[in-house]
């Protein structure tokens, strides 16, 4: 540090020889502005950021369908809206081979088929090419079984009617 005529330090560091401004509370009118202009440059900025951000994944495929032929198999579903569901809601039928595969909805938004009911897939296709994988090349997935998805009268064993 030099020292120059008046106690005025010379050569220093900048703002060396300046009135210390910490604790003073004040903000100067230049700082007041580069405040500002940066904000004003966040905001014009804001949009163009948003719109360059990729659309976040809904777990659905895209649309309300699907129809694709994965390892030699046809894959057909469909999003059938239900009464009572949430907007966007609804059921998926999804066939393999032109016989129906059941998914089931996870709570954590993930599906389950009931051919390979232990692993969850993100989409309803992805549900459906896994139970392909699991089916095999040689088999095919059953016909129902009587009952209220099949149509037919399920029966649990036991007689109609009450025994004394």
């Amino acid at each position: 540090m030099v020292v120059g005529v008046g106690g005025v330090t010379v050569g220093a560091e900048p703002g060396a020889g300046q009135p210390d401004r910490a604790g003073t509370g004040r903000v100067t009118r230049r700082e007041m502005t580069r405040g500002l202009l940066a904000s004003a440059a966040a905001l014009a900025l804001a949009p163009l950021v948003a719109a360059s951000r990729p659309v976040p994944s809904t777990g659905m495929p895209t649309g309300t369908s699907f129809d694709e032929t994965y390892r030699g198999r046809r894959i057909h579903g469909v999003l059938v809206p239900t009464e009572g569901r949430a907007v966007g809601g609804g059921e998926w039928q999804v066939t393999v081979d032109g016989r129906p595969l059941h998914l089931m909805r996870r709570a954590d938004g993930t599906w389950l088929s009931m051919v390979d009911h232990y692993s969850s897939y993100a989409t309803p296709l992805a549900a459906a090419r896994a139970a392909v994988d699991e089916i095999g090349p040689g088999q095919r997935l059953r016909d129902l079984a009587p009952g209220p998805m099949g149509g037919g009268h399920m029966h649990m064993g036991g007689g109609h009617g009450v025994r004394a």
